[in-house]
């Protein structure tokens, strides 16, 4: 059974300023993935809710899932910001306190890469979008190239995940979210950041993908 609790005070507060620093060039992809949704959004792992601003007008609700304690004060902060309505819960993605088909989409946005069960997750992201709605993703992945493959792959095998919030830089992340039963109808890949001297947290997926009705 995945743990319903997560802490990372120290990574929490770094992780919730290099993301105000990183807005300028990761802003436009939360555009990019959250343009058009309307309706009931679900969000798992919403961090410190960089994402809320971004949504946009047609968006009715967002029940925004965060388990880290600091994360989500964060993320309660920036709702009352945001434009449209946006509830923050503590949860897990492995166990949303959610009901059924009860959202027209949901948004998972960097963080698949440090649920604990990442089938579970999946799964459970399945479950709550109603049949025809949409999965958007936003993710860093496992390289296509084999020697940046195998950094990640060692990376994952040290101390990177435990200092990195949960993070493992080697998913397959794609290949997750079509093994749990969506149909992936765009996924472009692209790098963050797109520099010479890449990290090799660098490679990522962006996306639309629908559980079939």
């Amino acid at each position: 059974m995945p743990r319903a609790h997560v802490r990372h005070p120290v990574f929490a507060r770094i992780y919730a300023k290099a993301s105000r620093s990183m807005e300028r060039e990761v802003g436009e992809h939360r555009s990019r993935l959250l343009t058009g949704l309307s309706g009931r959004i679900v969000e798992v792992g919403a961090g410190n809710g960089m994402n809320f601003t971004h949504y946009p007008p047609e968006v009715t609700s967002v029940v925004a899932v965060e388990p880290e304690p600091y994360l989500r004060r964060l993320a309660w902060e920036e709702a009352l910001r945001a434009a449209v309505p946006v509830k923050v819960v503590d949860g897990i993605a492995e166990q949303l306190p959610l009901d059924d088909a009860e959202f027209d989409a949901g948004v998972a946005s960097l963080v698949l890469c440090s649920v604990r069960h990442p089938a579970i997750a999946m799964a459970e992201l399945f479950r709550v979008i109603r049949p025809g709605g949409q999965l958007r993703f936003y993710e860093h992945v496992r390289a296509t190239s084999p020697r940046l493959s195998r950094v990640q792959r060692a990376m994952d095998a040290t101390v990177w995940p435990s200092i990195s919030g949960g993070c493992h830089a080697h998913r397959d992340t794609g290949t997750a979210i079509a093994e749990a039963g969506f149909i992936i109808e765009q996924m472009d890949s692209l790098r963050v950041p797109d520099t010479r001297l890449s990290p090799p947290t660098s490679p990522h997926i962006i996306g639309v993908a629908t559980r079939p009705r």
